[in-house]
């Protein structure tokens, strides 16, 4: 069903289908109750619309609407329909927050223009606090999350309600796009960003070390254990665990993780010491983990501990929108690091970016920029080496811009949630040109809504 833009409140059943058909006419979706407490079912901080409701109404008022979705949300404009005997009260609910009201009988083409008005503010509201939001998570220490592409947008939805909590989570993507980065992001934005965030590829460490590495050992433990050694687990108490490559853990270590996510105790090789740990474990992986429990190749009770939360990361390919945002932020830190100018991509150079099949995800494309810096554009075409993918590939330069010019008008409307008012000043355009080119691109705004 699509959203409405406008809830219509009125006890009165002649009344209601004559004022949806009104506002049906001018392209106003509207959802009509007959009473307060049915249609506040409807209304949450996400509503992107407008309360209408009439004043005087059996059980709950048009007053006491107002109070009940100013307790849900504030920034909901609430225009009440009154009577000549009514404004006087009318005029307290103004003062309570209502944002306008209308006296009946009303003229048409005046309520139509106050309920466009009371949408505009809605969505300059939620966009406002949209951009708070992203504001704060940029302002937060450590690594940041770049992009607003809708599979970005999911893979928050999925983290931030577990930022403060202390779940297992299971990261999973292919190599390079991007896990060790929100790994470090979850611990940077967590209750537990003052302690350590401690990380172990278990693909990378030799298997008679690895158990070392993360139990730690005493002196004498093995031959050539001359001291005590801290392992990763005891080291990130309080903290966050990062397992890389957990797939590649030996199948008798996943036994004694296993213990230690159920007891919550570590044990030192060659000590008697049991010792009380208290930490939160990412792991990370690029193989399917449930395919591999089932195979008997990883075990299945480990697999479940660690997959409290999944979150499946997109690959570079699967976001194309958030290619030039990534480009620009990974060339302004490279000229800083170098001290070097960074610029600025034209329209044909993003254009072969969003082109290019971004076999080594984010982390090829950083790498890029970080040639770019230092070579200049040239880099760009360096991919064309023998064995390496064509990075201009074979389209023609009208392809390209095509390419190029879908990719932003999809961007916009991601980010402007299908509005086609914001999405036309975002991009500088007038409302028939953008309707053009989306026609041209097959694009629809109601794919864009949330």
């Amino acid at each position: 069903m699509t959203q409405p833009s406008v809830i219509f409140v009125d006890d009165d059943p002649d009344i209601r289908p004559v004022m949806e058909q009104t506002l049906n006419l001018e392209s106003l979706p509207v959802v009509c109750y007959e009473d307060g407490p049915s249609s506040l079912k409807q209304v949450s901080p996400e509503f992107d619309g407008v309360m209408l409701c009439d004043y005087n109404m059996p059980g709950m008022d048009g007053l006491e609407l107002l109070q009940k979705v100013r307790a849900i949300d504030e920034d909901i404009p609430v225009i009440l329909l009154t009577g000549q005997g009514d404004i006087s009260t009318a005029v307290s609910a103004m003062q309570m927050g209502a944002y306008d009201f209308i006296e009946k009988p009303f003229d048409h083409d005046e309520l139509i223009e106050l309920l466009r008005h009371a949408m505009e503010k809605r969505h300059l509201a939620l966009e406002n606090r949209r951009l708070k939001v992203q504001l704060r998570q940029l302002a937060r220490p450590g690594p940041r999350i770049l992009g607003d592409s809708p599979a970005m947008r999911r893979v928050m939805a999925t983290i931030d309600p577990i930022l403060d909590i202390s779940a297992n989570i299971l990261l999973h993507g292919d190599t390079g796009s991007g896990k060790d980065a929100l790994a470090r992001y979850i611990h940077e934005n967590s209750p537990r960003s003052n302690h350590n965030f401690v990380a172990i590829n278990c693909g990378a460490v030799p298997e008679h070390l690895i158990e070392s590495e993360l139990f730690g050992h005493e002196p004498g433990a093995f031959t050539g254990a001359d001291k005590r050694r801290i392992g990763k687990i005891e080291h990130a108490h309080k903290g966050t665990l990062f397992l890389d490559e957990v797939e590649s853990m030996p199948m008798p270590l996943q036994v004694k993780l296993l213990r230690v996510l159920e007891e919550q105790r570590v044990e030192r090789l060659g000590s008697n010491d049991v010792l009380d740990i208290d930490l939160r474990i990412i792991a990370a992986t690029k193989a399917d983990l449930q395919k591999l429990s089932e195979t008997g190749e990883f075990r299945s009770d480990l697999y479940y501990r660690l997959n409290v939360v999944k979150v499946d990361i997109p690959s570079l390919k699967e976001r194309k929108e958030d290619i030039p945002m990534l480009f620009h932020h990974f060339v302004l830190i490279a000229a800083a690091r170098y001290d070097r100018e960074s610029i600025p991509l034209d329209a044909e150079q993003a254009a072969r970016l969003m082109e290019h099949p971004w076999p080594g995800n984010v982390r090829e494309l950083r790498n890029l920029a970080e040639r770019y810096v230092l070579l200049g554009p040239s880099a760009l075409e360096e991919a064309r080496a023998p064995g390496r993918e064509n990075l201009v590939g074979r389209r023609t330069l009208s392809e390209m811009m095509d390419a190029f010019e879908r990719s932003a008008i999809v961007s916009a409307l991601n980010a402007s949630h299908g509005s086609i008012k914001d999405t036309m000043v975002q991009l500088g355009i007038a409302r028939k040109t953008l309707y053009d080119k989306m026609k041209k691109h097959g694009l629809d705004k109601s794919e864009f809504k949330d």
